[in-house]
Parts: C-alpha cells; sequence; structure tokens
C-alpha cells in the first residue's frame, strides 16, 4: 500500500489550538478522507519548530487529487488557516517528503 509523507508549518502558540481542532475532527471530514481510500492517517509535531510531519496510508495516491474540489474539504482549510502556514486558496503550505528507508 502506497505510503504518503508531507509535512506543514504550524504557527508559534497554536500548538493546543491545532490539537484540539483534530481531536473534534468534523465527522463529514473523516468519512471524506476514508472514502479517499486512507487507511491511516497521522500528524506528528516537532515542538522545536513547529513542523507538522504527515503520514498516511492510501490505496490510490491519485485519490487525494480529488479532495481539494470537495467542499468539506475547502471548509476545513478555510477553517484552520488562522494557525498554519496556507496557500491563497486556504489548503495548507504541504510540502511532500521522500521517503528514503522503509522496514516492513
Amino acid at each position: 500500500m502506497p505510503r504518503i509523507a508531507f509535512k506543514m508549518k504550524l504557527f508559534k502558540g497554536q500548538e493546543a489550538e491545532y490539537a484540539k481542532r483534530h481531536n473534534a475532527i468534523w465527522p463529514d471530514l473523516k468519512v471524506l478522507l476514508k472514502k479517499a481510500g486512507i487507511k491511516e492517517y497521522s500528524i506528528f509535531l516537532d515542538e522545536e519548530t513547529n513542523i507538522l510531519f504527515g503520514y498516511l496510508t492510501i490505496d490510490n495516491p491519485e485519490e487525494l487529487d480529488k479532495l481539494p474540489a470537495d467542499p468539506v474539504m475547502k471548509k476545513w482549510w478555510a477553517f484552520m488557516k488562522d494557525i498554519m502556514e496556507a496557500n491563497p486558496d486556504n489548503s495548507p503550505v504541504s510540502i511532500p517528503l521522500k521517503e528514503v528507508f522503509y522496514l516492513p
């Protein structure tokens, strides 16, 4: 199963708010992500740099390309843009990471 990793940047002082919002993730967003084929999804915080490290597994990575058009995704991005670096369309600035080692 393909594994995807990426990093994002959280604004300083927003750590608790970020965790709070994700702990109360919207049910319709959860359904959308599962419907896209995401099996596992974790986000970790490097507290020294406020860099968020995301990791997910997905059946078909091309399904991720459909998420930006979904109204639920757009609403989530608008909800999160005040606490993290975002693009003009409110999507988080997300930088893909290259896998250099894997131990199955």
